[in-house]
């Protein structure tokens, strides 16, 4: 069912890709699913091709295909894993840590420094250190607590979704983005 929605040789089909989360929350009527009283099963309008470009050039990076075809042809954010998908061209409203991230990724020269990082870096609570470089990705998820989801855009690992927990476990590699994305769409 899921590779009728998300075919990794295609560009993302925004009508599957809404079907399927339209789906999800006749399912969940209540919000009870993790994340789904943030993100509520609303998917935002998607980006235009020069909004994309100009927020490429202001940063001096190319966007991941997977993320880039997302934000064309399905939303710029909104509903996804854990407390929803951050729009690209979302400002973060509260004051806190992803206030602070939000600013941070967006500093001149952060994204087009490459992400440093192949494999795990451990954090305090898997015998490392917090202190660690984020450059090169994008905060595009919360999911609680500190914890974050970064889209690396720059460097080796550039189309992945890695976890960001500084005060517990530290950076992990995850899936490309499509992948991560499309788990989330298949769970019931």
């Amino acid at each position: 069912m899921i590779q009728d929605v998300v075919d990794p040789r295609e560009p993302w089909d925004g009508v599957r890709v809404r079907a399927r989360v339209a789906a999800m929350a006749q399912d969940d009527p209540g919000c009870r699913r993790f994340g789904a009283s943030h993100h509520g099963y609303r998917l935002r309008t998607p980006l235009a091709e020069e909004t994309i470009r100009s927020f490429e050039r202001q940063h001096g990076v190319r966007l991941p295909a997977a993320h880039r075809s997302f934000l064309k042809d399905v939303a710029d954010g909104g509903a996804g894993p854990v407390c929803g998908l951050m729009g690209l061209m979302e400002e973060a409203d509260e004051d806190g840590a992803l206030r602070d991230l939000r600013g941070e990724d967006r500093r001149p020269g952060f994204l087009s420094t490459p992400f440093p990082y192949t494999s795990e870096w451990p954090g305090p609570g898997k015998g490392g250190s917090a202190d660690y470089s984020v450059e090169g990705s994008l905060v595009i998820a919360e999911v609680g607590c500190g914890t974050f989801h970064r889209l690396v855009v720059t460097g080796g690992s550039a189309g992945q979704v890695w976890l960001d927990d500084p005060d517990w476990g530290g950076l992990t590699p995850g899936p490309d983005f499509r992948d991560w994305y499309a788990a989330w769409l298949a769970t019931t």
